[in-house]
Protein backbone atom coordinates (compact mmCIF):
# COMPACT_ATOMS: atom_id res chain seq x y z
CA UNK A 1 0.00 0.00 0.00
CA UNK A 2 3.17 2.41 0.00
CA UNK A 3 1.98 3.41 -3.58
CA UNK A 4 -1.35 4.73 -2.41
CA UNK A 5 0.17 6.52 0.65
CA UNK A 6 2.83 8.06 -1.52
CA UNK A 7 0.22 9.06 -4.56
CA UNK A 8 -2.04 10.70 -1.12
CA UNK A 9 0.85 12.58 -0.14
CA UNK A 10 1.54 13.75 -3.90
CA UNK A 11 -2.19 14.79 -4.37
CA UNK A 12 -2.65 16.34 -1.23
CA UNK A 13 0.40 19.03 -1.96
CA UNK A 14 -0.45 19.32 -5.61
CA UNK A 15 -3.64 20.19 -4.51
CA UNK A 16 -2.93 23.16 -2.32
CA UNK A 17 -3.29 26.67 -3.53
CA UNK A 18 -2.20 29.89 -1.98
CA UNK A 19 -4.88 31.53 -0.89
CA UNK A 20 -3.53 34.87 -1.98
CA UNK A 21 -3.68 34.24 -5.67
CA UNK A 22 -7.30 34.03 -5.37
CA UNK A 23 -7.55 37.73 -4.06
CA UNK A 24 -5.06 38.90 -7.03
CA UNK A 25 -7.01 37.32 -9.49
CA UNK A 26 -10.31 38.19 -7.54
CA UNK A 27 -11.93 34.95 -7.56
CA UNK A 28 -15.58 34.13 -6.54
CA UNK A 29 -14.67 31.19 -4.33
CA UNK A 30 -17.75 29.13 -3.72
CA UNK A 31 -19.17 31.46 -6.20
CA UNK A 32 -19.63 33.85 -3.36
CA UNK A 33 -18.94 37.82 -3.68
CA UNK A 34 -16.90 39.41 -0.92
CA UNK A 35 -20.13 40.28 1.58
CA UNK A 36 -20.95 36.28 1.18
CA UNK A 37 -24.23 36.71 -1.63
CA UNK A 38 -23.86 34.95 -3.70
CA UNK A 39 -22.62 35.35 -7.43
CA UNK A 40 -25.71 35.96 -9.90
CA UNK A 41 -25.40 33.39 -12.26
CA UNK A 42 -28.83 32.79 -13.75
CA UNK A 43 -32.64 33.88 -13.63
CA UNK A 44 -35.59 31.70 -12.63
CA UNK A 45 -39.09 31.47 -12.65
CA UNK A 46 -39.29 29.27 -9.77
CA UNK A 47 -37.94 30.56 -6.38
CA UNK A 48 -37.01 33.28 -4.54
CA UNK A 49 -35.07 33.49 -0.99
CA UNK A 50 -35.39 36.63 0.49
CA UNK A 51 -33.16 38.23 3.70
CA UNK A 52 -32.03 41.52 3.50
CA UNK A 53 -32.42 44.55 1.31
CA UNK A 54 -29.43 47.21 -0.12
CA UNK A 55 -29.51 50.60 -0.20
CA UNK A 56 -28.61 53.07 -2.18
CA UNK A 57 -24.67 52.33 -1.92
CA UNK A 58 -25.48 48.69 -1.85
CA UNK A 59 -24.85 48.19 1.61
CA UNK A 60 -27.11 45.38 2.62
CA UNK A 61 -30.11 45.82 4.86
CA UNK A 62 -31.22 42.99 7.63
CA UNK A 63 -34.90 42.08 6.69
CA UNK A 64 -37.44 39.46 8.08
CA UNK A 65 -36.77 36.35 5.76
CA UNK A 66 -39.51 35.46 3.43
CA UNK A 67 -39.48 32.66 0.81
CA UNK A 68 -41.68 32.51 -2.55
CA UNK A 69 -42.95 29.56 -4.69
CA UNK A 70 -43.44 30.83 -8.18
CA UNK A 71 -44.63 34.72 -6.55
CA UNK A 72 -45.99 32.76 -3.25
CA UNK A 73 -45.14 34.07 -0.34
CA UNK A 74 -44.54 31.10 1.88
CA UNK A 75 -46.54 31.79 4.98
CA UNK A 76 -49.92 32.61 2.51
CA UNK A 77 -49.25 29.27 0.58
CA UNK A 78 -48.83 27.36 4.33
CA UNK A 79 -51.81 29.48 5.59
CA UNK A 80 -54.16 28.79 2.44
CA UNK A 81 -54.16 24.84 3.02
CA UNK A 82 -53.83 25.08 6.99
CA UNK A 83 -57.24 27.17 6.85
CA UNK A 84 -58.34 24.41 4.84
CA UNK A 85 -57.04 21.75 7.34
CA UNK A 86 -55.42 20.05 4.56
CA UNK A 87 -52.06 18.70 3.46
CA UNK A 88 -50.28 21.08 0.90
CA UNK A 89 -47.48 19.37 -0.54
CA UNK A 90 -49.36 17.83 -3.57
CA UNK A 91 -50.27 21.40 -4.01
CA UNK A 92 -47.08 23.04 -3.46
CA UNK A 93 -45.51 20.27 -6.30
CA UNK A 94 -48.55 21.20 -8.66
CA UNK A 95 -47.25 25.00 -8.51
CA UNK A 96 -43.60 24.43 -8.98
CA UNK A 97 -43.76 22.00 -11.72
CA UNK A 98 -46.74 24.24 -13.85
CA UNK A 99 -45.96 27.41 -12.22
CA UNK A 100 -49.51 27.88 -11.27
CA UNK A 101 -52.05 27.01 -8.41
CA UNK A 102 -54.32 24.30 -9.01
CA UNK A 103 -58.35 24.74 -9.04
CA UNK A 104 -60.23 21.82 -7.06
CA UNK A 105 -60.42 19.64 -10.07
CA UNK A 106 -56.76 19.99 -10.85
CA UNK A 107 -55.69 19.21 -7.66
CA UNK A 108 -57.41 16.09 -6.91
CA UNK A 109 -56.32 14.79 -10.83
CA UNK A 110 -53.22 15.58 -10.24
CA UNK A 111 -52.76 13.66 -6.19
CA UNK A 112 -55.16 10.68 -8.00
CA UNK A 113 -51.53 10.71 -9.96
CA UNK A 114 -49.46 10.82 -7.82
CA UNK A 115 -50.49 7.82 -5.89
CA UNK A 116 -51.35 5.94 -8.93
CA UNK A 117 -47.33 6.41 -9.72
CA UNK A 118 -46.56 5.32 -6.44
CA UNK A 119 -45.96 1.72 -6.59
CA UNK A 120 -42.32 0.63 -8.35
CA UNK A 121 -41.86 -1.83 -10.48
CA UNK A 122 -41.12 -5.14 -8.99
CA UNK A 123 -38.01 -5.78 -10.72
CA UNK A 124 -36.45 -3.00 -9.08
CA UNK A 125 -37.51 -2.96 -5.61
CA UNK A 126 -36.32 -6.43 -5.42
CA UNK A 127 -32.77 -6.07 -6.93
CA UNK A 128 -31.98 -2.47 -6.04
CA UNK A 129 -33.58 -2.16 -2.56
CA UNK A 130 -33.84 -5.97 -1.11
CA UNK A 131 -30.86 -7.09 -2.64
CA UNK A 132 -28.19 -4.94 -3.05
CA UNK A 133 -29.00 -3.32 0.51
CA UNK A 134 -26.56 -0.68 1.64
CA UNK A 135 -26.14 1.54 4.79
CA UNK A 136 -27.00 5.16 3.54
CA UNK A 137 -30.51 5.66 2.66
CA UNK A 138 -29.01 8.34 0.42
CA UNK A 139 -27.17 6.29 -1.95
CA UNK A 140 -29.46 4.02 -1.92
CA UNK A 141 -32.05 6.55 -3.02
CA UNK A 142 -29.58 7.98 -6.05
CA UNK A 143 -29.12 4.08 -7.00
CA UNK A 144 -32.59 3.23 -7.65
CA UNK A 145 -33.27 6.87 -9.32
CA UNK A 146 -30.72 5.72 -11.37
CA UNK A 147 -32.19 2.29 -11.97
CA UNK A 148 -35.66 4.07 -13.07
CA UNK A 149 -33.92 5.16 -16.28
CA UNK A 150 -34.33 1.15 -17.02
CA UNK A 151 -37.69 1.30 -16.47
CA UNK A 152 -38.48 4.20 -18.46
CA UNK A 153 -38.60 4.05 -22.54
CA UNK A 154 -39.07 7.59 -23.17
CA UNK A 155 -35.88 8.36 -20.67
CA UNK A 156 -34.45 9.87 -23.34
CA UNK A 157 -37.47 12.48 -24.63
CA UNK A 158 -36.80 15.95 -23.07
CA UNK A 159 -40.58 17.45 -24.54
CA UNK A 160 -42.21 19.03 -21.89
CA UNK A 161 -44.87 16.47 -21.35
CA UNK A 162 -42.48 13.98 -21.10
CA UNK A 163 -40.65 15.86 -18.41
CA UNK A 164 -43.65 16.47 -16.53
CA UNK A 165 -44.47 12.86 -16.44
CA UNK A 166 -40.97 11.59 -15.23
CA UNK A 167 -41.25 14.67 -12.74
CA UNK A 168 -44.51 12.91 -10.99
CA UNK A 169 -42.99 9.28 -11.18
CA UNK A 170 -40.14 11.00 -9.20
CA UNK A 171 -42.12 13.17 -6.79
CA UNK A 172 -44.26 9.88 -6.02
CA UNK A 173 -41.96 7.26 -5.48
CA UNK A 174 -39.02 8.86 -3.49
CA UNK A 175 -41.08 8.38 0.00
CA UNK A 176 -41.67 4.38 -1.30
CA UNK A 177 -38.03 4.21 -2.26
CA UNK A 178 -37.04 5.96 0.99
CA UNK A 179 -39.28 3.70 3.16
CA UNK A 180 -38.29 0.25 1.73
CA UNK A 181 -34.28 1.44 1.65
CA UNK A 182 -34.55 2.03 5.22
CA UNK A 183 -36.39 -1.10 6.38
CA UNK A 184 -33.93 -3.36 3.79
CA UNK A 185 -30.94 -1.16 5.75
CA UNK A 186 -32.65 -2.20 8.70
CA UNK A 187 -33.10 -6.00 8.43
CA UNK A 188 -29.66 -6.08 6.79
CA UNK A 189 -27.43 -4.21 9.22
CA UNK A 190 -28.87 -3.76 12.07
CA UNK A 191 -30.77 -7.58 12.18
CA UNK A 192 -34.26 -6.26 12.73
CA UNK A 193 -37.60 -7.36 11.06
CA UNK A 194 -38.20 -6.69 7.14
CA UNK A 195 -41.44 -4.89 7.07
CA UNK A 196 -42.77 -3.78 3.53
CA UNK A 197 -46.07 -1.68 3.25
CA UNK A 198 -47.77 -0.78 0.20
CA UNK A 199 -48.49 2.95 -0.02
CA UNK A 200 -52.22 3.50 0.49
CA UNK A 201 -54.03 5.14 -2.01
CA UNK A 202 -56.52 6.76 0.51
CA UNK A 203 -53.72 8.64 1.86
CA UNK A 204 -52.21 11.96 1.36
CA UNK A 205 -48.16 11.49 0.38
CA UNK A 206 -46.99 12.79 3.69
CA UNK A 207 -49.44 10.23 5.31
CA UNK A 208 -48.61 7.35 3.67
CA UNK A 209 -44.84 7.98 4.60
CA UNK A 210 -45.66 7.62 7.78
CA UNK A 211 -47.61 4.54 7.12
CA UNK A 212 -45.16 2.99 5.04
CA UNK A 213 -43.11 3.37 8.29
CA UNK A 214 -44.85 2.87 11.38
CA UNK A 215 -48.34 1.44 10.07
CA UNK A 216 -51.11 3.19 11.65
CA UNK A 217 -49.33 4.62 14.83
CA UNK A 218 -49.31 7.99 13.61
CA UNK A 219 -51.33 10.84 14.95
CA UNK A 220 -52.72 13.65 12.78
CA UNK A 221 -50.90 16.12 14.18
CA UNK A 222 -48.12 14.20 12.91
CA UNK A 223 -49.13 13.67 9.57
CA UNK A 224 -49.40 18.00 9.78
CA UNK A 225 -46.06 18.36 10.89
CA UNK A 226 -44.36 16.30 8.45
CA UNK A 227 -46.62 17.72 5.29
CA UNK A 228 -45.62 21.64 6.72
CA UNK A 229 -42.02 20.08 6.68
CA UNK A 230 -42.32 18.46 2.91
CA UNK A 231 -43.47 21.83 2.23
CA UNK A 232 -41.01 24.32 3.72
CA UNK A 233 -38.43 22.26 2.13
CA UNK A 234 -39.53 21.62 -1.40
CA UNK A 235 -37.86 24.56 -2.85
CA UNK A 236 -35.40 27.31 -2.43
CA UNK A 237 -34.07 29.07 -5.25
CA UNK A 238 -31.86 28.27 -7.68
CA UNK A 239 -28.62 28.63 -6.11
CA UNK A 240 -28.59 26.39 -3.17
CA UNK A 241 -25.90 23.66 -4.37
CA UNK A 242 -28.24 20.88 -4.70
CA UNK A 243 -30.39 22.39 -7.34
CA UNK A 244 -27.67 24.38 -8.62
CA UNK A 245 -26.33 21.19 -9.42
CA UNK A 246 -29.54 20.09 -11.32
CA UNK A 247 -29.19 22.59 -13.15
CA UNK A 248 -25.71 22.34 -14.21
CA UNK A 249 -26.06 18.60 -14.79
CA UNK A 250 -29.74 19.29 -16.56
CA UNK A 251 -27.89 22.17 -19.26
CA UNK A 252 -25.27 18.85 -20.77
CA UNK A 253 -28.57 17.88 -21.82
CA UNK A 254 -28.43 14.40 -19.78
CA UNK A 255 -31.58 12.42 -18.64
CA UNK A 256 -33.83 13.48 -16.35
CA UNK A 257 -32.95 10.28 -13.80
CA UNK A 258 -29.12 11.25 -13.86
CA UNK A 259 -29.88 14.84 -13.16
CA UNK A 260 -31.81 14.08 -9.94
CA UNK A 261 -28.73 11.44 -8.73
CA UNK A 262 -26.10 13.98 -9.07
CA UNK A 263 -28.89 16.46 -6.95
CA UNK A 264 -29.06 13.90 -4.53
CA UNK A 265 -25.07 13.26 -4.23
CA UNK A 266 -25.22 16.90 -3.36
CA UNK A 267 -27.84 16.64 -0.70
CA UNK A 268 -26.02 14.07 1.19
CA UNK A 269 -22.76 16.26 2.19
CA UNK A 270 -22.73 17.24 5.38
CA UNK A 271 -22.78 20.71 4.53
CA UNK A 272 -25.92 20.65 2.90
CA UNK A 273 -28.32 18.39 3.54
CA UNK A 274 -27.12 16.95 7.31
CA UNK A 275 -27.29 20.09 8.83
CA UNK A 276 -30.33 19.40 11.30
CA UNK A 277 -28.30 16.23 12.84
CA UNK A 278 -25.54 18.62 13.80
CA UNK A 279 -28.23 20.27 15.58
CA UNK A 280 -29.74 17.31 17.55
CA UNK A 281 -26.44 15.88 18.19
CA UNK A 282 -25.18 19.44 19.59
CA UNK A 283 -28.62 19.43 21.62
CA UNK A 284 -27.70 16.42 23.12
CA UNK A 285 -24.51 17.89 24.21
CA UNK A 286 -25.95 20.74 25.57
CA UNK A 287 -28.86 18.60 27.27
CA UNK A 288 -25.95 16.64 29.18
CA UNK A 289 -23.61 19.20 30.21
CA UNK A 290 -26.02 22.03 31.26
CA UNK A 291 -27.73 21.12 34.49
CA UNK A 292 -30.26 23.73 35.14
CA UNK A 293 -32.23 24.27 31.17
CA UNK A 294 -34.24 27.05 32.41
CA UNK A 295 -31.12 29.04 34.18
CA UNK A 296 -30.14 31.10 31.05
CA UNK A 297 -27.12 32.29 32.49
CA UNK A 298 -25.59 28.55 32.58
CA UNK A 299 -27.15 27.79 29.15
CA UNK A 300 -25.29 30.97 28.08
CA UNK A 301 -22.04 30.25 29.71
CA UNK A 302 -22.18 26.66 28.07
CA UNK A 303 -22.76 28.60 24.27
CA UNK A 304 -19.99 30.49 25.17
CA UNK A 305 -17.76 27.67 25.43
CA UNK A 306 -19.00 26.61 22.21
CA UNK A 307 -18.12 29.43 20.43
CA UNK A 308 -14.60 29.22 22.08
CA UNK A 309 -14.17 25.51 20.57
CA UNK A 310 -14.34 24.01 24.05
CA UNK A 311 -17.23 22.58 24.25
CA UNK A 312 -19.64 19.97 21.64
CA UNK A 313 -17.55 19.26 18.69
CA UNK A 314 -14.61 22.31 18.72
CA UNK A 315 -15.77 23.97 15.48
CA UNK A 316 -16.84 26.98 17.57
CA UNK A 317 -20.26 26.76 15.55
CA UNK A 318 -23.42 26.83 17.50
CA UNK A 319 -25.87 24.58 14.97
CA UNK A 320 -29.01 25.68 13.40
CA UNK A 321 -28.30 29.46 14.06
CA UNK A 322 -27.38 31.92 10.62
CA UNK A 323 -28.16 31.55 7.28
CA UNK A 324 -25.94 32.33 3.71
CA UNK A 325 -29.09 34.92 3.31
CA UNK A 326 -31.89 35.38 5.80
CA UNK A 327 -30.74 37.63 8.41
CA UNK A 328 -33.67 38.52 11.14
CA UNK A 329 -35.92 35.48 10.46
CA UNK A 330 -35.82 32.38 8.62
CA UNK A 331 -39.52 32.18 7.09
CA UNK A 332 -39.42 28.12 7.28
CA UNK A 333 -38.32 28.25 10.56
CA UNK A 334 -41.00 30.46 11.94
CA UNK A 335 -43.88 28.34 10.34
CA UNK A 336 -42.06 24.70 12.10
CA UNK A 337 -41.67 26.68 15.09
CA UNK A 338 -45.35 27.74 15.32
CA UNK A 339 -47.06 23.97 15.12
CA UNK A 340 -43.71 22.13 17.08
CA UNK A 341 -44.77 23.09 20.51
CA UNK A 342 -48.11 20.93 20.13
CA UNK A 343 -46.03 18.25 18.86
CA UNK A 344 -43.55 18.36 21.57
CA UNK A 345 -46.62 18.47 23.74
CA UNK A 346 -47.92 15.40 22.78
CA UNK A 347 -44.27 13.67 22.52
CA UNK A 348 -44.24 14.73 26.38
CA UNK A 349 -40.95 16.07 24.95
CA UNK A 350 -41.83 20.08 26.38
CA UNK A 351 -39.07 21.33 27.99
CA UNK A 352 -36.79 20.19 25.21
CA UNK A 353 -38.60 22.54 23.44
CA UNK A 354 -38.55 25.26 25.99
CA UNK A 355 -34.85 24.89 26.09
CA UNK A 356 -34.28 25.02 22.32
CA UNK A 357 -36.55 28.05 22.36
CA UNK A 358 -33.74 29.52 25.21
CA UNK A 359 -31.21 28.67 22.69
CA UNK A 360 -32.86 30.27 19.93
CA UNK A 361 -33.12 33.50 22.17
CA UNK A 362 -29.55 33.65 23.07
CA UNK A 363 -27.62 32.08 20.36
CA UNK A 364 -27.61 35.14 18.25
CA UNK A 365 -26.94 37.40 21.60
CA UNK A 366 -24.04 34.97 22.74
CA UNK A 367 -22.47 35.54 19.34
CA UNK A 368 -22.83 39.07 19.29
CA UNK A 369 -21.24 39.47 22.64
CA UNK A 370 -18.64 36.74 21.55
CA UNK A 371 -17.60 39.10 18.25
CA UNK A 372 -18.02 42.26 19.98
CA UNK A 373 -20.26 43.17 17.16
CA UNK A 374 -23.24 42.89 15.94
CA UNK A 375 -22.82 43.51 12.12
CA UNK A 376 -23.31 39.99 11.11
CA UNK A 377 -27.49 39.48 12.09
CA UNK A 378 -28.48 35.83 12.51
CA UNK A 379 -31.47 33.96 13.51
CA UNK A 380 -32.27 30.44 13.85
CA UNK A 381 -33.02 28.65 10.78
CA UNK A 382 -35.06 25.63 9.19
CA UNK A 383 -32.58 22.92 10.62
CA UNK A 384 -32.33 24.03 14.54
CA UNK A 385 -36.33 22.60 14.79
CA UNK A 386 -36.70 20.00 12.34
CA UNK A 387 -34.68 17.51 13.90
CA UNK A 388 -36.32 17.71 16.71
CA UNK A 389 -39.44 18.01 15.10
CA UNK A 390 -38.56 14.59 13.40
CA UNK A 391 -37.91 13.42 16.84
CA UNK A 392 -40.86 13.75 17.99
CA UNK A 393 -42.47 12.29 14.96
CA UNK A 394 -40.30 8.84 15.89
CA UNK A 395 -38.14 9.29 12.64
CA UNK A 396 -34.67 7.77 13.22
CA UNK A 397 -31.72 10.12 12.30
CA UNK A 398 -31.05 8.19 9.11
CA UNK A 399 -34.15 9.06 7.60
CA UNK A 400 -33.66 12.98 7.99
CA UNK A 401 -31.63 13.58 5.11
CA UNK A 402 -33.54 10.97 2.68
CA UNK A 403 -36.76 13.21 3.81
CA UNK A 404 -35.19 16.20 2.69
CA UNK A 405 -35.18 15.03 -0.71
CA UNK A 406 -38.51 13.57 -0.56
CA UNK A 407 -39.15 17.10 -0.40
CA UNK A 408 -36.57 18.89 -2.66
CA UNK A 409 -37.50 16.98 -5.31
CA UNK A 410 -40.52 19.13 -6.10
CA UNK A 411 -37.69 21.91 -6.25
CA UNK A 412 -35.32 19.93 -8.59
CA UNK A 413 -37.86 18.74 -11.58
CA UNK A 414 -38.90 22.48 -12.07
CA UNK A 415 -35.52 24.07 -11.88
CA UNK A 416 -34.63 21.02 -14.14
CA UNK A 417 -37.79 21.88 -16.22
CA UNK A 418 -36.99 25.45 -16.46
CA UNK A 419 -33.09 24.85 -17.81
CA UNK A 420 -33.42 22.32 -20.48
CA UNK A 421 -36.95 24.41 -21.91
CA UNK A 422 -35.80 27.98 -21.33
CA UNK A 423 -35.24 29.42 -25.29
CA UNK A 424 -32.06 31.07 -23.26
CA UNK A 425 -30.61 28.01 -21.94
CA UNK A 426 -26.85 26.93 -22.32
CA UNK A 427 -24.27 24.50 -20.85
CA UNK A 428 -23.36 25.81 -17.74
CA UNK A 429 -19.44 26.01 -17.82
CA UNK A 430 -17.47 28.40 -15.62
CA UNK A 431 -13.80 29.56 -15.89
CA UNK A 432 -11.18 28.26 -13.53
CA UNK A 433 -7.85 29.82 -14.26
CA UNK A 434 -4.71 27.22 -14.21
CA UNK A 435 -2.05 28.93 -11.48
CA UNK A 436 0.62 25.81 -12.01
CA UNK A 437 3.79 26.97 -14.25
CA UNK A 438 4.73 24.98 -17.43
CA UNK A 439 6.79 22.20 -17.34
CA UNK A 440 9.46 20.26 -19.31
CA UNK A 441 8.29 16.76 -20.07
CA UNK A 442 10.82 14.12 -19.24
CA UNK A 443 11.30 10.67 -20.26
CA UNK A 444 10.47 7.92 -17.91
CA UNK A 445 14.50 6.64 -17.83
CA UNK A 446 15.54 10.43 -16.89
CA UNK A 447 12.63 10.61 -14.10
Amino acid sequence: MAIIEKLAKSALSSSEIDKALYNKYNVKRGLRNADFSGVLVGLTNIGNVVGYSKDENGVSIPKQGELFYRGYEIKKLTRGFQNDNRHGFEETAYLLLSGKLPNKEELKEFSDLIKKEQELPFSLSKNLILSLRGKCIMNMLARTVLGLYTDDEEAENYSPENLIKQSIKLIARFPVIVAYAYFGMRHSFQRRSLVIRHPNPELSLAENFLYMLKGDKYTRLQADLLDLALVLHAEHGGGNNSSFTTRVVSSAQTDTYSAIAAALGSLKGGLHGGANIKVIRMMDNIKENVKNWEDEKEVEEYLTKILNKKAFDNSGKIYGIGHAIYTLSDPRCVLLKEKARDLAKEAGREAEYDLYQKIEKLGPETFYRYKGSNSKVIAANVDFYSGFIYQCLGLPEELYTPIFAIARVAGWTAHRIEEVTSSSARIIRPAYKSVVDSKEYAPLSKR
